[in-house]
């Protein structure tokens, strides 16, 4: 998180820095730009007092000077506001006189007008604004400050792409060498097992080792389809779940019980991974129990929403802060002293990656407890 902080100050600066620069660049041209209409003002001034016959040469002189204003444009109209001549603008869109009063007020409120005696009284008046150079500066700093937001942006999302790809493949290796280490060990038992069996060891026991045996076969094919996809099959999510319960209740404290509310002869038959979602259902259970501190009742609701099913997963014990909403579902989270912390984080994965579905904290309270919410599609 550090790193995206500093880029963002990084990306802050640099376009603080831009705007100070070009806004003082852009008024110092501002002033350039108005010295530059007060001589033009001053030549047409003269211009108009000036006896042609005597003063030839202060007359090319002048009308340099007026010649050389290529980039302000400049209108010059009389005290009736009808146009008189006008400079670096577009002659033919002046004749429109809509046009020609829309930008005589869009002057006059950049810059007061210029005034000049033409004799008799009478006076003209020099409008202007600033170039299309000077305009277009003003908005050059928020531009770069655009660009150099989607720069950090797309490589943000691109950083993001990598480090999820490089997670995708340290899950991938981990969960196949996982299934590979589990397999040899779990061979081996099950050949033990039937050679208990052919010696008739106590039948409790041997029924005991064999459920075990079984449950070690379901991990290492659970972490054998992480990476590859899953077969998706109808299925009815009631027996699912009831078939965790009864695991969770032979395998969890007294002090523990679990409770599936609905109607006992409703079904909810949806396209599902049978085995991957009971993992994902196992473990929103063992977190229930983990947060009541191995005491208390955790609730399991299903509802069916037209097009989607809802399964809640619901505790009574410490609650969750809100700001620890998306961060519980992250890899090495936990409160516990034992365990890596991915439980939340692979059954986010079973339920959205693979059941195109979602899993979320839909509800929780400090000191009340917490609902897990799982939403799965009924088409995949």
């Amino acid at each position: 998180m550090r790193w995206k902080f500093l880029l963002f100050l990084l990306a802050v600066a640099i376009g603080f820095s831009s705007l100070y620069y070009t806004n003082k660049l852009v008024q110092e041209l501002k002033v350039e730009e108005q010295k530059k209409v007060e001589l033009w003002a001053k030549a047409t001034q003269q211009l108009v007092d000036l006896d042609l016959t005597n003063n030839a040469l202060n007359f090319n002189f002048l009308s340099d000077i007026i010649e050389n204003n290529t980039t302000v444009p400049v209108l010059l109209v009389d005290k009736d506001t009808s146009l008189v001549s006008s400079r670096n603008m577009d002659e033919k869109r002046l004749m429109n006189p809509a046009y020609f009063h829309r930008e005589l007020r869009k002057m006059s409120k950049e810059h007061p007008p210029i005034e000049i005696n033409v004799g008799d009284g009478i006076k003209n008046y020099i409008y202007y604004k600033d170039s299309t150079v000077l305009t277009k500066l003003k908005y050059f700093p928020y531009v770069q400050l655009f660009v150099i937001i989607l720069f950090i942006l797309v490589a943000y999302l691109a950083f993001s792409a990598a480090r999820r790809s490089e997670q995708n493949k340290v899950w991938l290796g981990l969960s196949k060498e996982t299934a590979h280490q589990l397999g040899t060990p779990t061979s081996s038992l099950l050949a033990w097992y039937e050679i208990l069996k052919e010696r008739e060891t106590d039948s409790e026991i041997i029924e005991e080792l064999g459920k075990d045996i079984r449950r070690l076969e379901k991990i290492t094919e659970r972490f054998s389809k992480i990476g590859s996809k899953p077969v998706m099959e109808e299925a009815d999510l009631k027996k699912i779940i009831q078939n965790v319960i009864d695991y969770m209740i032979s395998r969890t404290s007294e002090k523990v019980s679990f409770h599936l509310n609905l109607d006992p002869g409703e079904e909810f038959i949806i396209p599902v991974n049978a085995e991957l979602f009971e993992w994902v259902i196992e473990n929103l259970c063992k977190n229930a129990v983990d947060a009541m501190k191995g005491k208390g009742t955790v609730d399991i609701h299903i509802t069916d929403n037209t097009q989607f099913v809802y399964v809640d997963v619901e505790d009574y014990g410490t609650g969750i802060p809100k700001s620890g909403f998306k961060a519980v579902f992250k890899p090495g989270y936990t409160t516990k002293n034992r365990g890596w912390g991915l439980g939340l984080t692979l059954s986010k994965r079973i339920v959205e990656e693979y059941h195109k579905g979602r899993l979320f904290i839909n509800y929780s309270e400090l000191g009340k407890g917490t609902v897990f919410r799982i939403v799965l599609p009924k088409k995949v």
